[in-house]
């Protein structure tokens, strides 16, 4: 049976996945991993991980680890739920590297922007305590919201309005 992820579990399968890595490959944490490691969650449900770029060996590694570690993990960014944000590699906080791979936490703004999108009550509380930390500036996360709206309407699910409003609120709540 799968637990849920702690960060001494997050961290074993960090240095498991390294160990797996070969070539280029780059590794993004996201979500409740981001929290957990940054320390304001104690645990999350998913370790929720993009790979870029993605290769088999690597997937293929997946379903061991999680049965080994006991964890269940989620191949999901904010990429899945909104346009990326131009520079969003750049801005993303460095972890550790294991083995061949580098490890970050996927860009901070943009985890802040699919949790507002989204709206769920700990998505929110994740999303303000981001900006409390410091690791997300509202003004940014506003600039960085009007960049990708034009794009939102890859996403139809997104109502582009009742996101800006949602952006804006957060915006208003936290400054």
């Amino acid at each position: 049976m799968r637990q849920i992820a702690d960060a001494e579990r997050i961290r074993k399968f960090i240095a498991a996945l390294g160990a797996e890595a070969t070539g280029n490959l780059r590794v993004y944490i996201t979500e409740g991993a981001t929290a957990v490691l940054y320390g304001w969650r104690d645990s999350t449900i998913d370790v929720d991980v993009k790979f870029v770029p993605e290769t088999d060996q690597v997937l293929r590694a997946i379903p061991q680890l999680k049965d080994s570690l006991r964890i269940n993990v989620e191949l999901a960014s904010p990429a899945d739920f909104i346009p990326e944000l131009p520079g969003w590699q750049e801005r993303s906080p460095f972890i550790a590297r294991e083995g061949k791979a580098p490890f970050h936490h996927y860009d901070l703004h943009a985890q802040a922007l699919a949790k507002i999108e989204r709206g769920h009550d700990q998505d929110i509380r994740d999303a303000r305590e981001m900006v409390r930390r410091g690791l997300v500036e509202t003004a940014r996360l506003m600039r960085f919201f009007e960049e990708v709206e034009p794009n939102l309407y890859r996403y139809p699910a997104i109502d582009p309005a009742s996101f800006r409003h949602a952006v804006e609120g957060f915006v208003r709540e936290t400054a």
